[in-house]
């Protein structure tokens, strides 16, 4: 598993959204962006699903992923593999969260589902001859 860095969260946390692409088994690719995201640690984030519709039957067909996330000339992108939850305690703390979330903004929203990415190689998208280089 790669770790990312104080840096590298910092920026997940500080960024609205990050885009998760996926691919269906004949490789035909799809991106989307996702606000909806939290760290659970130096090797996991966690995406809940509200509106996923080929990106989860991606997902359930081809569990590997990217995540990218940048701010200006600094960005990571997280390559992994996803579990899919859709029950227990880290759903429902999940649920919860994306209900608050909603009734703040004055819309209702409801998690379908948690996507649960395990890290398991970090590259650098920063422009500049770094760029696509393999940090973790």
């Amino acid at each position: 598993m790669a770790q990312m860095t104080t840096r590298m969260k910092d920026l997940f946390e500080k960024v609205s959204a990050v885009i998760l692409a996926t691919a269906t088994p004949d490789g035909t690719p799809n991106a989307v962006p996702v606000g909806a995201k939290q760290i659970i640690d130096d090797e996991t984030i966690l995406i809940s699903d509200q509106f996923l519709n080929k990106t989860l039957a991606n997902m359930k067909s081809n569990p590997r992923v990217a995540v990218t996330f940048w701010e200006g000339h600094e960005g990571y992108q997280l390559k992994g593999t996803v579990t899919i939850e859709t029950s227990g305690k880290r759903y429902e703390e999940t649920a919860k969260w994306i209900e608050e979330l909603g009734n703040k903004a004055g819309q209702p929203l409801k998690s379908k589902g948690v996507v649960i990415l395990q890290i398991e190689e970090i590259y650098g998208v920063s422009p500049g001859p770094g760029a696509g280089k393999k940090l973790a």
